[in-house]
């Protein structure tokens, strides 16, 4: 566990996501596998896991929302991943390639491009999954699965789309982004260096 500009960072164990939390927002769950970890790594942290009031998903892949179940939390996902998980669609939820399985789920809060998680706002960027959101301040970017430190982008061959991949990552390579969080890996700064990179790698693919 770290912070990085007033974040806690609590980097995924095994499959799990990272897991963000900031005021009272926690994005992602992790596979719900390593709930002790998290939970210790919160309260570690000096936040009490109490005050938060909601759970922000980038993604419906299980292994972001896996851990959603063991929070008493409201969730908010863009409302195109959203189906899925009410649904209970655990082949697009990836539950079924984890080897697990995943209730469906009321999803409270159905988001939208532009809208507003405290000071961050909803950029929709599909690609690895159609509903996949990143979240930005003006300065760090929450980036699900979109794009990872050292150039890496999220796979596109689970119900993504090359394609949608593509122009979010040219979308992206736009703004100033000193943090980049990512769903797995390092959390890292000079944040637009690294999505250059990845936009970079994504245009040499057919």
């Amino acid at each position: 566990m770290s912070k990085l500009n007033n974040i806690i960072v609590i980097e995924g164990r095994g499959y799990d996501s990272n897991v963000y939390v900031f005021e009272d927002i926690i994005v992602d769950t992790g596979t719900g596998q390593n709930m002790e970890y998290i939970l210790k790594s919160i309260k570690e942290a000096g936040t009490d896991i109490n005050d938060l009031s909601l759970i922000v998903n980038t993604h419906n892949h299980y292994d972001h929302i896996g851990g959603n179940p063991y929070l008493d939390l409201e969730v908010a996902m863009h409302s195109r991943d959203a189906r899925a998980l009410e649904e209970g669609d655990e082949d697009a939820l990836l539950a079924t390639m984890f080897g697990e399985t995943m209730e469906k789920m009321v999803v409270q809060r159905k988001l939208e491009e532009g809208d507003k998680i405290n000071d961050f706002e909803v950029i929709l960027t599909p690609g690895h999954t159609p509903g996949s959101i990143c979240l930005y301040d003006g300065e760090t970017l929450i980036s699900g699965d979109t794009v990872f430190s050292g150039g890496g982008f999220g796979r596109v061959d689970l119900g993504g789309d090359m394609g949608d991949m593509r122009r979010s990552l040219e979308r992206l390579s736009k703004l100033d982004v000193q943090y980049l969080l990512p769903g797995h890996g390092p959390a890292v700064e000079d944040g637009s260096r690294h999505i250059r990179m990845a936009h970079e790698m994504v245009n040499g693919f057919y």
